[in-house]
């Protein structure tokens, strides 16, 4: 990394910068993350430093391996594509169920995930990523069952770089009206379809951009690394 990045001492704020820069492709997969090297450019101890490695870790955006250090992970198209498919399933497992029991203060809520568009710079790209996640978590939540809605939330942090690579920021809002409103009126077939809709295009467009411009950057055999 090549800005100074002296002042962020604390384990949020260095989890924070590494994980902006993960997402948005300044630190590449399989690229080493050594501990010295980080203290040295946040001008901090060991400790927040090795704290927010195993915060990016839990999210497995950083790969721990045993006498090696860390790692910006790595995956295979396959896996890609097998956690695609996981989100489809889960998504649509839970969506009737949250058209039929969603509330109106969590459709306000919904409708106020997105705050407008700011900018194609990389912070506004993370936070994109960022409201794209939360959307679907709480409509997720909305079908009131937790254990579905835990397992899409990690789900969705591992697949937050691919995201990223839609640059979709600017129609994020627009994107998602539609389904707000078919949950609105607890339209469960309507909602599905929308719903269905966007991660078809979703799903297009990051293998798209997977294959065309990031594939020096990703294993795309079947094995994991």
């Amino acid at each position: 990394m090549t800005r100074t990045l002296k002042g962020y001492t604390a384990k949020r704020d260095i989890y924070n910068v590494l994980r902006s820069a993960i997402l948005n492709g300044q630190l590449k997969p399989g690229e080493r993350l050594t501990i010295d090297d980080l203290k040295a450019d946040f001008g901090t101890s060991v400790t927040p430093v090795r704290d927010a490695l195993q915060m990016l870790n839990q999210e497995a955006l950083v790969t721990i391996k045993p006498r090696s250090g860390y790692f910006v992970t790595r995956i295979t198209l396959k896996e890609l594509r097998d956690m695609l498919e996981l989100r489809e399933i889960l998504e649509l497992a839970s969506i009737e169920r949250a058209a039929k029991n969603i509330t109106p203060e969590k459709i306000e809520q919904l409708r106020q995930i997105h705050k407008g568009y700011t900018g194609d710079d990389d912070i506004s790209y993370t936070r994109y990523t960022d409201e794209n996640r939360n959307f679907h978590y709480m409509v997720a939540e909305a079908s009131e069952n937790m254990e579905l809605t835990v397992t899409l939330g990690h789900l969705l942090d591992r697949l937050a770089r691919f995201m990223v690579v839609r640059h979709a920021g600017k129609d994020m809002a627009n994107i998602h009206e539609p389904l707000i409103e078919r949950l609105e009126a607890h339209d469960g077939e309507g909602a599905r379809q929308v719903l269905m809709d966007e991660l078809n295009h979703t799903k297009l467009a990051i293998m798209e951009r997977v294959m065309q411009e990031e594939a020096a950057f990703w294993h795309l055999g079947g094995g994991s690394s």
